[in-house]
């Protein structure tokens, strides 16, 4: 069905609950997301934005599915990067599955684009944002390399 994809697994010790808050919620996505924050109404057919710390909208999507502490699925495009807006929408899928004491994370990023750029970004990035969450919820403390936004972008 895609062309380019993008599958990430962690565990995380911690629970669906509270994963899902550190999700969604700014104040905590600020701290483990390069000081960037959502908005959405998070619910089915709501816009949804990631905002660079600047005021400028990095991504933007509708959320095509959601089921709180479980799954989120949102079409996914980038807006301030012209190469990759133009690339159009993708889609993000994000699953929490209980595992014992930890929650099992699956984020699949595809795109219908043989060799999306887009694609080939997030491979690089969501394993930054992903540890740094793990290490937020796990420690208290974010990973250094994700708690400010790059300069120059």
């Amino acid at each position: 069905m895609t062309d380019s994809r993008f599958i990430y697994v962690t565990y995380i010790r911690t629970t669906p609950e509270k994963l899902w808050q550190k999700l969604i919620h700014p104040e905590f996505t600020r701290r483990y997301w390069v000081e960037t924050w959502q908005e959405s109404e998070w619910k089915p057919g709501a816009s949804w934005r990631l905002m660079i710390p600047d005021g400028r909208v990095a991504d933007s999507s509708e959320i095509l599915e959601i089921e709180p502490e479980r799954r989120l699925v949102l079409s996914w495009r980038n807006e301030f990067k012209p190469e990759l807006r133009a690339e159009g929408y993708s889609r993000l899928t994000c699953e929490l599955k209980q595992e014992g004491t930890s929650v099992k994370l699956t984020v699949i990023h595809e795109m219908e684009k043989t060799g999306s750029k887009l694609i080939g970004g997030v491979s690089d990035g969501w394993p930054r944002i992903l540890a740094s969450l793990k290490s937020l919820l796990e420690t208290g403390e974010p990973l250094e390399i994700t708690r400010r936004w790059p300069e120059g972008l």
